[in-house]
């Protein structure tokens, strides 16, 4: 919102010498935030006068243009020529070549003489062009950067002004005011007003204030105005879309009178466009009071205006000549012809002021705020209007708005008032809240006085009185986010000053910190980064083919997941069912840019609805919800386990002098995900797995207690093809809430023994489809209890392997607690380990 000074000091107590600057700092103390300050004299420097045609001569340039050889006075003739400057005539007379030709001879006009500067930093000074030397500029209001209009230079008659030569033009045209523009939040949608700053800087200020709209005469109503029929019968977002309705009319006026410079540079300030007078008078009422109003043209509205909604298949062609097809929630104006306008966000072009319009018919309503913010956001129609009705207006406000705009129209139109006055509807009486002793002081933290308290509430308007249990309050009706005991409390605490709630850090209670849960996660993110990878955080918004990819392990089984119904991505509408596409987009995008050296991990949630999504039930505001409410909530929530996953691609590190990285490979992937399980205490157990985007003959699945909750290993070829990712590209990922709830609750450390290790090597030769895994625990569970470890290091096939077979090597650890182990031991253990290798799976040692 932007506020002219001068605008203010109509209405508050702003000292003369104050500048935006201070006006901003007064009223951030009541909590509406600064933004900028706006002062065209920033831009202008003088001398910018006025001046008048002596003499006009057409002469056609070279170049096919004609042009105009002007003589300008610009002091009053007989008069001291007090303006000094290089290229300024001592006789008050400037030779100027002009290219418009909106002016003649006589007329009065704006100049900028040399030495003045123009907005963009443009220089007047004494140039030669078309035979002459033009002396100054005869300026339009674009030259002026305060209207938009090219077409032509200012006519100062035309707008309604004699000014004497050599006026100010700064000055005249109020180019010296300044503008403090603050950010309005969304519940201080009063504060769109120089109603609402003015008493928001006089409680800042601890100064008095007049409110306009007290200022306002009603006029009564002799007869019955236009007719007007509210028909919401079946509100959709809950309360009726038009609670009021005020018309009025005003007959004779005259649009195409100009509209007065001090109304149009107050507008200009406040940051909207000078148009026309009926819409400048419009905006200017908006602007003051904070209630938006809208003008027909009376001669073509034909019957009764009813407020409904629109009918399937409906379309409006509104103000700004678009043909727009209604939706069945917009709120509509119509008459006999059909719609005339969109409530409250803007109005149709059948029923337009014009140049010929004569008769005025004035709408000033109070519309459901819901309904128009959906409107708006639907057609795309941001405007004045709806940012105010959107936050709410005083629905108190509708007849006095409306009479300004009548007094307006008759004074600077040429107008005549009826009496013809319709107001529809009926606004609900205020709520009455109370506000209990004490709770004001017991929740901020201060103890506030009942003086300071009944001050504050009777400074934002409402009205107060104190009964026994505390204060009974009546919320201003500009102030609908006022509904409870806890906004009174808000606006005491703002009023009296926030600088006056003490700053105290609270203790945390001893006893407490992280869940036992949230502790695990933690370990297992670190665990992660410890292990070498780099943690991401992509967005759980994914498309269906991926969901579909990495969501099953069979290509073609149906996945369920959780459509969004206002995606950022028409192809990204879906939540996430893997972790996996997100890492592998991320890994893609760095790839891209040069990062071939990858080691990447997530820990995040994802989404798998059941055979119920969402609930049709919808609990009432202000009560608990009871627990089959609950219960029925709870079971549209789809399930939402906490995974974690991995891709690896490129080397684990850079090549350097005397050393050559080693590649990631499935192994690695695999081992980050035991990392998680070691983390955590968890068993996990390997097996040969399929997966449909993984390699086909180099997946494992992953299984805690039997079950598979993951899996590790190389990505399928056609897949890391399709995302333009290196082959060889590994990865992993875990359903790690299984894992969390498998875990003990209390991880018991391994012994560390101080007794010297034994290693033996095995190789066993088994059947091509023998997996690897198998075979080592049949090793493990033959070796017995001195065997500290066991890992596969080599698998081989080609020369000296039988075909169809393959060579495993496993590295065996023994290790005794009490004893150094002999070769003999070790060897025994050895042996005894590749014998039931060899009864479950024919294991030849080569």
């Amino acid at each position: 919102m932007r506020i002219p000074l001068s605008w203010l000091r109509e209405y508050a107590q702003v000292p003369a010498d104050a500048s935006a600057e201070d006006i901003m700092a007064d009223l951030v103390k009541v909590g509406l935030e600064e933004e900028d300050v706006h002062r065209p004299s920033d831009e202008l420097a003088g001398p910018i006068v006025v001046g008048q045609v002596l003499s006009l001569v057409k002469e056609e340039a070279s170049n096919g243009k004609t042009i105009n050889w002007c003589q300008v006075r610009v002091v009053p003739e007989g008069a001291e020529q007090t303006l000094t400057g290089k290229g300024i005539d001592p006789s008050g007379v400037q030779g100027i070549v002009c290219g418009a030709h909106n002016f003649v001879e006589g007329d009065k006009v704006v100049v900028t003489l040399p030495g003045a500067v123009l907005p963009g930093d443009f220089k007047i000074s004494p140039r030669k062009t078309y035979g002459h030397t033009s002396a100054g500029m005869i300026a339009s209001s674009r030259e002026l950067g305060i209207g938009e209009d090219h077409d032509g230079i200012i006519v100062l008659s035309r707008l309604g002004l004699d000014p004497e030569l050599g006026t100010d033009v700064m000055e005249l045209f109020g180019l010296n005011d300044q503008t403090a523009e603050i950010n309005v939040t969304p519940d201080r949608g009063y504060c769109f007003s120089i109603r609402g700053v003015a008493r928001e800087y006089g409680l800042a200020t601890g100064t008095e204030y007049t409110d306009p709209a007290a200022i306002v005469k009603v006029s009564a109503a002799t007869e019955a105005g236009h007719e007007v029929v509210l028909k919401d019968e079946a509100p959709i977002y809950g309360v009726p879309g038009c609670t009021r309705f005020v018309t009025r009319e005003v007959t004779g006026i005259d649009p195409t009178r100009p509209t007065p410079r001090w109304m149009a540079s107050r507008l200009q300030l406040a940051g909207v466009r000078s148009i026309s007078l009926p819409v400048d008078i419009s905006n200017y009422v908006m602007m003051e009071l904070g209630a938006p109003l809208h003008f027909y043209d009376a001669d073509k509205v034909s019957g009764a205006i009813t407020v409904r909604r629109a009918a399937a298949g409906e379309k409006l062609t509104t103000l700004d000549d678009k043909e727009r097809e209604l939706s069945s929630e917009d709120l509509l104006i119509t008459d006999e012809s059909g719609a005339i306008g969109i409530a409250g966000v803007m109005g149709g072009a059948s029923t337009e002021v014009s140049d010929s319009t004569t008769r005025v018919l004035i709408e000033s309503a109070h519309f459901d705020a819901v309904s128009i913010a959906r409107s708006r956001r639907r057609h795309k129609l941001p405007s004045e209007a709806s940012k105010r009705f959107e936050r709410g207006v005083d629905p108190e406000l509708m007849q006095i708005a409306a009479q300004r705009a009548v007094d307006l129209l008759v004074e600077l139109a040429g107008g005549t008032e009826t009496t013809k006055i319709t107001d529809a509807g009926q606004v609900p009486a205020p709520a009455t809240i109370l506000l209990p002793t004490g709770f004001a002081s017991a929740l901020i933290g201060i103890d506030y006085t009942d003086e300071q308290i009944t001050k504050s509430l009777e400074g934002i308007g409402a009205k107060v009185s104190k009964v026994a249990e505390g204060f009974e309050v009546t919320a201003p009706s500009w102030r609908p986010d006022i509904a409870i005991k806890e906004d009174l409390v808000e606006e005491v605490a703002r009023i009296v000053g926030y600088d006056k709630i003490p700053a105290t850090l609270p203790v945390a209670p001893p006893g407490r910190g992280l869940t036992r849960t949230q502790s695990q996660r933690r370990r297992v993110l670190q665990g992660l980064a410890d292990f070498g990878l780099t943690e991401i955080l992509s967005y759980p918004f994914v498309s269906e083919a991926q969901n579909n990819t990495f969501g099953t392990a069979v290509a073609g089984t149906e996945v369920k997941a959780v459509t969004l119904a206002n995606p950022i991505s028409k192809e990204f509408r879906f939540l996430r069912t893997s972790l996996l596409p997100g890492l592998l987009d991320t890994a893609r995008r760095n790839h891209g840019r040069g990062f071939r050296d990858l080691a990447l991990y997530e820990g995040g949630l994802v989404f798998l609805p059941g055979d119920k999504l969402g609930s049709t039930v919808l609990p009432p505001l202000g009560a608990k919800p009871s627990d089959e409410v609950l219960a029925e909530l709870f079971a549209g929530v789809p399930d939402q386990p906490w995974h974690v996953a991995g891709v690896l691609t490129g080397n684990e590190g850079r090549a350097a002098a005397g050393f050559t990285p080693r590649a990631w490979d499935w192994a690695d992937a695999l081992d980050a995900a035991r990392t998680v399980t070691d983390i955590l205490g968890t068993e996990l157990e390997v097996a040969q797995g399929s997966h449909q985007a993984f390699h086909p003959g180099r997946a494992a699945a992953l299984k805690i207690n039997g079950e598979i909750v993951g899996y590790a290993g190389e990505l399928h070829p056609a897949l890391l093809k399709d995302l333009d990712l290196p082959a060889r590209t590994v990865a992993f990922e875990l359903n790690a809430a299984a894992a969390l709830a498998a875990a003990p609750a209390v991880v018991v450390a391994q012994h560390l023994s101080t007794q010297p290790l034994a290693t033996q090597d095995v190789a066993l030769v088994v059947d091509r489809e023998v997996v690897a895994g198998d075979v080592l625990a049949a090793l493990r569970e033959g070796a017995g209890e001195l065997l500290e470890d066991v890992a596969l290091f080599d698998v081989y096939e080609g020369k000296g392997i039988e075909e169809g077979k393959k060579s495993l090597a496993f590295g065996l650890r023994f290790r005794a607690t009490d004893r150094t182990l002999t070769a003999d031991e070790a060897s025994a253990a050895r042996a005894a380990a590749v014998e039931v290798a060899a009864q479950k799976f024919g294991a030849v040692q080569r």
